[in-house]
């Protein structure tokens, strides 16, 4: 059985794992078509593009590049979006996959039209041992290798999103300038004079939790913020003042985050601010 327009019946099941993951997201489908989409996919359209020519590979050599260049390419892919705003969740990582993939097929697409006909590599299955016979002890045992390398893979991933994975529990907290982002904090005040920041507190403990605010100038009490309920989940942002009594350089301002009656900190945060008269 011979299969042309490979890279076609690529795309096409790119698409149908797209409106998969849109209109049912629980199926099945979706495990079963992620993991030749991540594993596979990449490396086939890359290796496709870059040895159009039918005797440039032999089967077992493409299939040994498409699955590692599909796991760089994935992860190469992954560290772009890591320092993008949409991060690495499920849509970008679709998303960026699916236009690689056309691309690359579009580029190996118009590499093998440039080849004779006879020339052209093009995917097929053939049910016969022939092959097989005539090959070498070590490509058998390499092949062999490649297909528990590849299995392996498939199930360790397979388990992996089947899985229900429990996450980490912390507690985010942070300071703020007033305008929201993580910048022009006091940094020189004058002695008596109020600064200002924003505290935040984000609940990633998956319950309900209970937390205290308390506020060390040059080591002693400013005041305490609290109790504080957020559910899981939960934000809580609020502008906290304090003031500085003295004059002297590098005046630490400690922020303290205590989880319920607990007696020692849970999260510490520090300013230094330079006091003139």
């Amino acid at each position: 059985m011979r299969v042309q327009s490979d890279l076609i019946w690529l795309n096409i099941v790119t698409l149908l794992l797209i409106a998969i993951i849109t209109l049912f997201p629980s199926s099945v489908l979706r495990v079963i078509l992620g993991l030749p989409f991540i594993l596979i996919f990449p490396g086939y359209v890359l290796t496709a593009a870059l040895f159009p020519r039918r005797s440039a590979l032999d089967g077992l050599e493409r299939l040994a590049l498409s699955f590692g260049l599909s796991i760089t390419v994935v992860s190469l892919i992954g560290l772009a979006l890591n320092y993008t705003p949409w991060g690495i969740r499920l849509y970008p990582v679709l998303i960026s996959l699916t236009v690689f993939i056309a691309i690359l097929s579009l580029a190996a697409w118009y590499r093998r039209r440039r080849l004779a006909t006879a020339e052209r590599f093009a995917l097929s299955f053939r049910l016969s041992l022939a092959p097989w016979r005539g090959q070498s002890l070590i490509d058998r045992v390499l092949f062999i290798i490649l297909i528990m390398v590849i299995l392996g893979a498939l199930g360790t991933l397979g388990y992996t999103i089947a899985t229900p994975q429990v996450g980490e529990k912390f507690t985010e907290f942070y300071i703020l300038g007033l305008d929201g982002k993580a910048i022009d904090y006091p940094k020189e005040m004058k002695v008596g004079e109020q600064g200002r920041v924003v505290v935040g507190i984000i609940n990633r403990e998956q319950e309900q939790a209970s937390y205290r605010v308390k506020i060390m100038v040059g080591g002693r009490d400013d005041g305490e913020v609290g109790p504080l309920m957020l559910g899981p989940e939960e934000r809580w942002e609020e502008v906290i003042s304090f003031t500085l009594q003295k004059a002297g350089s590098a005046q630490k301002v400690e922020f303290l985050l205590y989880r319920g009656e607990e007696s020692q900190p849970y999260r510490e945060l520090h300013l230094w601010v330079d006091v003139v008269d």
